[in-house]
């Protein structure tokens, strides 16, 4: 084992020893710290250490930090999550136990430790432990108290059954219900039972069986085996899933010296899943059985009570105030049945009459009826909608007549037209004025023509003005000074 001081001398000569030219090698704290850090981490890397635990917690981070002590000493020590998250029972104070882990060295407060990879329950073993302390944490929450026991339903129209699909518990309880109860409508919720993942398996089972409408009583259980077979029905998600099963719950675990945390929590145990059966139906005989007693103790009423009657009436017939009972007795028979004729025949006249009322109704509320109307109607509206569009049609046709000829003609009276036969207009050049006499525009002037498609731009060089006729002259010389 190095020791430490032969750690430190590897910084000074090659012979442990400051070198001769210098003084003494002067370390800071953190420098010394580490330098044991080293020593601690690389000679102690595995270690198994035995203690009881005390100032132990668990952090929020979920990091465990504890002291192992023993009567001479106490060493820190630290289990983070991970590792801490692994373990199968619940570390506290005055626990003794053995940790297996690495020395190392906390610098900050110059404290050794030991970082935790493993720990067991010395002297008990750590399944055993942690379903001891499962069990005292659901004692104290009252999971476990028989005041919170339910009563199995007496007729119960539905049952659950949570169990593997391929185990002999399956068929033990179809058989017995089968037998004891053929008409029971079973549910399954097929479930591993053994195994890796089984209980969460079997609480999920349990919670979905408890949300099925209608179910009266659940049985969960599994076959005998060994304790290792039968641990899932001691993890704590079973047990607080059959707490909170909506319905009563009877657990059927192995065999009967088999007892498990799920038959402490169920509302009742059965030494074996037939026997679970057996319980759920037990009701359903035991009322069989009454309602068969009640019938007998009926039936005997009866007749003793019809007896008695039938012996009264001897004992009344056979006095003489009762002679020719019978005949008035049919005499009066026959007056009510005479009496009934007479109601029977009132009442079909009364029906008839009523009938009769009815029909008249139901005519006049025919010939009121909207359906009719509304088809009188429709067809009226067909007819005049037929006359107005003929109106409509001829008197379109007859605008349409005229309009074209009042186009024809415009058509006749348009300039337009009297230009398309070959005329055109003559204009002076700021397009103002129509030129109608050639006396009027002198050579040189701008004038533009407009003819039937365009339009000239053009400028007179000569003029070809004609000699006005003679009575016109005669009459400018007469109106003259």
């Amino acid at each position: 084992m190095p020791d430490l001081f032969d750690f430190l001398s590897e910084s000074g000569g090659t012979d442990g020893a400051p070198p001769r030219d210098q003084g003494p090698r002067i370390y800071t704290v953190g420098e010394i710290t580490a330098a044991i850090r080293t020593v601690l981490e690389t000679t102690w890397a595995d270690v198994w250490i035995e203690g009881e635990l005390s100032n132990c917690r668990l952090w929020n981070t979920g990091h465990l930090y504890f002291s192992l002590k023993d009567p001479s000493a106490q060493l820190r020590g630290v289990m983070f999550k991970r590792e801490a998250r692994s373990l199968a029972f619940r570390p506290e104070d005055g626990l003794h136990v053995l940790v297996r882990g690495r020395l190392g060295l906390y610098e900050p407060k110059g404290e050794y430790q030991i970082v935790c990879s493993v720990m067991e329950p010395r002297g008990l073993g750590a399944r055993q432990l942690a379903l001891d302390q499962l069990k005292r944490r659901l004692q104290a929450e009252g999971l476990l108290d028989a005041a919170r026991k339910r009563p199995l339903p007496a007729l119960p129209r539905k049952i659950g059954v949570v169990t593997s699909m391929d185990g002999a518990a399956l068929r033990d309880v179809l058989t017995v219900l089968g037998r004891r109860y053929p008409d029971a409508h079973v549910v399954i919720a097929p479930a591993r039972v053994q195994g890796e993942g089984a209980a969460a398996d079997l609480a999920r089972a349990l919670g979905a069986i408890g949300r099925v409408d209608g179910v009266d009583v659940v049985i969960v259980g599994r076959g005998g085996g060994a304790v290792e077979d039968l641990w899932a029905f001691n993890e704590e998600p079973v047990a607080r899933a059959v707490a909170q099963c909506p319905v009563p719950v009877v657990s059927a675990v192995g065999h009967e010296v088999d007892v498990t945390l799920a038959d402490l929590v169920a509302d009742l145990r059965a030494p074996t899943p037939s026997a679970a059966a057996e319980l759920v139906v037990a009701a359903k005989d035991e009322v069989v059985r009454r309602i068969d007693h009640l019938a007998d103790r009926l039936d005997a009423a009866c007749g003793r009570r019809v007896r008695l009657a039938a012996h009264a009436l001897d004992r009344l017939t056979g006095r003489p105030a009762f002679a020719g009972f019978a005949a008035r007795l049919a005499l009066r028979g026959r007056h009510v049945a005479e009496l009934l004729l007479d109601l029977q025949r009132a009442g079909r006249d009364r029906i008839a009459a009523r009938q009769r009322g009815f029909q008249a109704l139901r005519l006049r509320l025919e010939a009121l009826d909207l359906r009719r109307s509304l088809g009188r109607l429709q067809a009226r509206l067909a007819q005049g909608h037929a006359r107005l569009a003929s109106a409509f049609a001829a008197h379109r046709h007859a605008a349409d007549a005229r309009l074209g000829a009042l186009t024809a003609r415009l058509d006749a009276l348009s300039p337009l037209a009297v230009l398309g036969r070959g005329y055109a207009v003559c204009w002076d050049g700021a397009r103002r004025l129509i030129l109608r006499d050639a006396s009027a525009v002198a050579d040189g002037t701008a004038v533009r023509v407009t003819l039937h498609r365009g339009e000239l731009s053009c400028v007179v060089t000569g003029r070809d003005v004609p000699e006005p006729p003679p009575h016109t002259a005669r009459a400018r010389v007469q109106d003259g000074p």
